[in-house]
């Protein structure tokens, strides 16, 4: 008897609040945040599956790409027509975007025309479909007076699953929202247009959920996500593309259209889904598929609530167990009503006047109940979108590396604009699931139609830019029969050098090295290597006949800007005390020592141990230097100083001192290849062809001898015109040795990053990188070092990393400018690589045909920061070696410890010949 007293005590008290009931009978549908974080969990894990190439096809979230490269940054424009097909309606617009207008600037005008679309065509033959739509269209040129013969650009708004290869064509995957138009998917919807209409070009098709984002983002420029909660549901996001695996590139973003509704067609929201999402998808037109899209789009949020309120009256829950014919009437609650019920202040109101429609006679407790009902149905569909949203903004943020994000997320559709409390409950539960995010919401005033137009003229901007980009750095793209002509300048170049009368750019200077290291030297040698802005010293210990068990100490000193290009005096004394630090250091400052002196600026040599400077190079300019022997200055800096002495055997090129280091590992190393802040090379010629030193020959009784070719000079003599650009003449002009050097200009460290630069600031100057805007920075000479092209160029660098370093020069620059960034600075960089790979061709083309020989096995040691440090120069110079002298098989081998230890073993090597 008191059970009955309790059960009749615990009804009443459901009685007194009619909400109470409802939350226990919908239980299942109240999620709270740890079931949204395992959703949205869940749901990035889908994404991940439906953008890689292995999994795609069993994904359930397809991911498709849409060849959407950008947003609109403001400078867009041009006249379109649009066409908006995506429910019983469907829209022609046309849309003028006015150049400069963008970003919150209100530049669009629109004139549209919406046209129905008869029942029959829903579920008639896509011809059928397609021909109507050709009819609105010529329909609306004519009333708009708009000329039917002039072809016009038109954008395409198609609110289908389609997978897309280009911007311009589009496969249907199926039908949705009641369309099952028959005979067309897996065909090109793109095509089916053109084939209806006779002269209109469709520049792009694009999904609702893509123009919509692209729509607010002519108004707003962090807006990177697209949202529609309507009458179906969808979002899209600005992907990486080095993570769509279905697109060729790793460069810049692709817009992906994620087509989220078929979230859990395979299972899993299975723990999620009630028997009320059930009985929806089992009396759809697609059961088992979009089922994230049944539990959220207003095509179902009114029959959801309808199978709740039903079975409840059926329970004797509500209306007293009364069920009328209209309540079981599928389609009689519809998501319209579902908004009116809830209402702030007309929800009671309009929940009455909803029931007694459907032939009720609710009580006010019924009213509230059912009021709750609709109230916890759309509070669960705006939880899961924001699950989902959580999903993509996350991927966003861990894509670009980011504590914080800061994001805009364009959205459309009836459920977001019509129900009054839904947009509030998305953004707080979004912001509560992240709170790192600053995420706003923009709803889209102009529908998809406006953000079609601007994909088409966001596409004719990006190519506009790419065929400006292309003609700028046109001329750094060398073709073979170029690279040919510069080997065969280099080959000319080196037969004049070599020559006592006639003019030459290229030096040749006989270095006075007749052998490579045998393996018989031996003892303690002091290395000393000026190369640049820094000077090594070095201590070298050989065992003889053992080149793999010699000992090396070194220290690293600064040359610093104001001693280069001070007074030679000064220069030599500050060598001078970087040597007495070092010999301090390794306790040897009482030993005499031989030396060999790595000094790496042209030279003319009478002997091994004298050394005429010809010219500066690499940016020095220290004074009573050129024309003066280097030995000599060297020897009295040490007698001034007065606290040791040395003993100067050798002074070499640091070009000769790398080919001897190398020598000492490969027997077949006969070429030094410097590729750093300088560029030469050094080779063994025949002694018979050095005229220079014809008048020894019978005295030498040697057949060759090294010669530091110094090839920097090709084109001092304006042989290089022809390939020389306007950016390389403006390096020139504000270098210190303005006409001179000028295929190191092309090749070496010390320039290929200004050439960047001055390419950079034409670019921009062009409105085609940094939005036109000329910054300081870009305007500083030698800010952007060759370094950064290295780092830059890598392939394991995002672009998130390269904007960071460009951002680190005071260039702010979008996803859009590192990519055209990272292109020019691999075009500088492989032209170089090229150059210097045809250069090489020459020089052992030429070791080829003074030996006589068919074919040529041949080492080249290497030395330099570009070579060694930079990405793809290597690859780049050896690939083209190859190609330009295919009957010489060359190996690069890089120096581990540089010319300072080719300085020590030409110093051992001198001894070793004195005491025989």
């Amino acid at each position: 008897m008191l059970a009955v007293h309790l059960v009749s005590f615990f009804f009443s008290k459901l009685q007194e609040d009619p909400t109470k009931k409802v939350d226990r009978f919908l239980y299942a549908m109240r999620l709270h945040d740890d079931q949204l974080k395992d959703i949205s969990a869940r749901f990035q894990a889908e994404m991940k599956k439906g953008l890689s190439a292995e999994s795609n096809v069993t994904a359930t979230v397809k991911m498709l790409p849409t060849h959407v490269r950008s947003t609109p940054v403001g400078s867009e424009k041009g006249q379109f027509l649009a066409l908006d097909l995506g429910g019983s309606k469907f829209k022609v617009l046309q849309v003028k975007v006015r150049e400069g207008m963008g970003i919150r600037r209100g530049g669009v005008e629109m004139e549209e025309k919406t046209y129905p679309i008869p029942g029959e065509l829903l579920a008639g033959r896509g011809a059928e479909l397609f021909d109507h739509v050709s009819e609105s269209l010529k329909d609306f040129l004519h009333e708009k007076n708009i000329s039917l013969e002039k072809k016009h650009p038109l954008a395409f708004t198609f609110s289908f699953p389609c997978e897309q290869s280009t911007l311009d064509q589009g496969k249907l995957l199926n039908w949705s929202k009641n369309y099952q138009v028959r005979g067309f998917q897996g065909k090109d919807v793109v095509q089916a247009l053109r084939e209806a209409i006779d002269r209109t070009g469709v520049l792009a098709m694009v999904n609702d959920t893509v123009a919509t984002m692209m729509t607010c983002g002519f108004d707003d420029n962090y807006c990177e996500v697209g949202l529609i909660i309507g009458t179906g549901t969808n979002a899209c996001y600005m992907e990486e593309l080095r993570h769509v695996d279905l697109v060729e590139g790793d460069e810049g973003r692709m817009c992906v259209n994620t087509e989220w509704g078929g979230f859990g067609d395979d299972g899993a929201l299975n723990e999620y889904l009630t028997e009320f999402d059930k009985d929806v998808d089992a009396a759809s037109n697609n059961p088992g598929k979009q089922i994230f899209e049944k539990m959220v789009s207003g095509m179902y949020l009114g029959e959801l609530v309808r199978l709740v309120v039903l079975k409840m009256a059926k329970q004797g829950l509500l209306f007293d167990g009364f069920v009328s014919h209209a309540l079981r009437t599928k389609g009689k609650i519809t998501t319209a009503d579902v908004a009116a019920m809830e209402e702030y202040k007309n929800g009671l109101k309009n929940t009455k006047d909803i029931l007694t429609g459907l032939d009720l006679n609710p009580s006010p407790d019924d009213c509230i109940a059912v009021q709750h009902v609709t109230t916890i149905v759309s509070f669960r569909s705006s939880n899961l979108v924001s699950a989902g949203l959580a999903a993509i903004l996350t991927r966003i943020k861990q894509n670009r590396n980011l504590r914080a994000l800061r994001i805009t997320v364009g959205v459309d559709g009836t459920v977001y604009k019509t129900h009054p409390q839904y947009p509030k409950r998305l953004h707080k539960v979004v912001r509560r699931l992240l709170p790192e995010c600053h995420v706003r919401f923009v709803l889209s005033d102009s529908g998809s139609s406006k953000g079609a137009a601007l994909v088409t003229a966001v596409a004719q901007r990006l190519a506009s830019r790419r065929r400006k980009v292309d003609e700028t750095l046109s001329p750094f793209r060398l073709s073979h029969e170029q690279l040919q002509l510069v080997k065969a300048r280099m080959r000319t170049g080196l037969e004049a050098g070599l020559k006592t009368k006639g003019p030459s750019a290229i030096k040749m200077l006989p270095s006075f090295v007749y052998h490579t290291p045998d393996g018989t030297e031996h003892g303690k040698y002091l290395g000393l290597d000026l190369g640049g802005t820094n000077f090594r010293a070095l201590l070298v210990k050989f065992k003889k006949g053992l080149q793999h068990n010699t000992r090396l100490y070194h220290k690293l000193y600064t040359i610093p800007q104001e001693i280069m290009q001070g007074t030679g005096e000064d220069l030599f004394d500050h060598i001078v005390e970087c040597i007495s630090d070092f010999l301090d250091y390794m306790g040897l400052k009482n030993a005499r020592l031989p030396a060999g002196f790595t000094f790496s600026f042209p030279c003319e040599q009478t002997a091994i141990d004298t050394g005429t400077l010809v010219s500066w190079t690499k940016g020095f300019k220290a004074t009573d230097c050129e024309g003066h022997d280097v030995v000599s200055l060297l020897r009295e800096a040490i007698k001034r100083r007065n606290e040791f002495d040395l003993d100067i055997v050798a002074v070499i090129n640091d070009t000769v001192g790398t080919m001897m280091s190398c020598a000492y590992e490969d027997p077949q190393c006969e070429v030094g290849l410097i590729a750093g802040t300088g560029s030469n090379v050094c080779y063994m010629e025949e002694v018979r062809n050095i005229e220079k030193t014809e008048q020894k020959k019978g005295q030498i009784e040697r057949e060759e001898m090294c010669i530091n070719t110094e090839w920097g000079g090709l084109g001092d003599d304006g042989s290089l015109n022809d390939i020389i650009t306007p950016y390389d003449v403006e390096v020139d002009q504000n270098s210190f040795n303005n006409g001179k050097q000028r295929f190191e200009k092309l090749t070496s460290g010390m320039y290929l990053g200004e050439v960047v630069r001055q390419v950079l600031l034409d670019l921009t100057r062009g409105g085609l990188l940094f939005r036109g805007h000329v910054t300081e920075p870009l305007k500083t000479r030698g800010i952007f070092e060759t370094k950064y092209l290295s780092q830059i160029e890598s392939d394991r660098l995002a672009l998130l990393q390269v904007r960071s370093i460009l951002q680190g020069l005071g260039l702010d620059s979008t996803c859009d400018d590192s990519i055209i960034v990272k292109e020019v600075c691999g075009a500088v960089s492989r032209r170089a690589a090229q150059l210097c790979g045809a250069g090489m061709a020459a020089v052992v083309d030429k070791i080829r045909e003074n030996r006589g020989l068919d074919h040529l096995n041949i080492t080249v040691g290497v030395d330099g920061a570009l070579y060694k440090l930079h990405p793809h120069f290597s690859g780049v110079l050896q690939e083209t070696a190859s190609v330009l002298a295919p009957q010489c098989n060359v190996t690069f081998l890089p120096s581990d410890e540089g010319s300072g230890k080719g300085a020590a073993l030409i110093t051992a090597g001198a001894r070793l010949k004195e005491k025989m």
